[in-house]
């Protein structure tokens, strides 16, 4: 089968389960700490610059967002981002309560894009995050984000280093950057494979 992207549109955003859309396609979520360019690269695999709204503020992103791809073919989730320390803690409560409970009640969920900086080591959040997915048998998808930062060397060496941390999550992780479209195709056809949408080529 082969998946052609046709068409974006922003659905609703939700705290809570009642606000959700109705289940209906598959979903795929994106996790990361705040402010590690999640938006960003949602924007560019959509290849659509302002599908969702990029803060320069960390924390910014309060809800969960739904997004529509081929008008119900796909939905993508995007969470509120974690880990910024100047957030007060009971909204940090709140905003884990909300997480968890999308990923544990939403039943079309068939997979979680994970985002990473490649320039700093994951975090406690992280691993935290991935070994809640892993725990709940949530597939994977760890996408390592600015990537273009680094030279062919050094990025390979980077690579290199985080290999053994993230494997156990991800063998098939991917270096991915917003700017000049490394790693867009294969991390499209991880989406579409986990989606149960595509058996073949993913076309953009």
């Amino acid at each position: 089968m082969e998946f052609k992207l046709k068409t974006t549109q922003f659905i609703t955003s939700a705290v809570e389960p009642g606000g959700y859309p109705d289940p209906g396609p598959p979903e795929v979520a994106f996790a990361g700490r705040s402010n590690v360019g999640k938006s960003s690269l949602i924007n560019c695999l959509t290849r659509r610059k302002k599908l969702v709204k990029v803060s320069q503020t960390p924390g910014r992103t309060q809800q969960i967002n739904f997004f529509d791809l081929n008008q119900g073919e796909l939905y993508l989730v995007d969470l509120p981002g974690y880990g910024f320390a100047k957030v007060p803690k009971v909204m940090k409560a709140s905003w884990k309560q909300m997480v968890e409970s999308y990923l544990e009640t939403r039943s079309t969920l068939r997979a979680v894009v994970v985002i990473l900086d490649i320039r700093r080591e994951p975090t406690g959040d992280d691993i935290m995050l991935l070994d809640y997915l892993k725990a709940r048998g949530i597939p994977v998808i760890i996408c390592v984000t600015k990537a273009d930062k680094f030279s062919n060397n050094k990025r390979i060496s980077r690579l290199a280093k985080l290999k053994p941390v993230l494997t156990p999550y991800d063998p098939g992780f991917v270096p991915v950057s917003a700017l000049n479209a490394m790693g867009w195709e294969t991390t499209w056809r991880r989406i579409w494979e986990m989606s149960g949408l595509a058996g073949a080529d993913a076309e953009m």
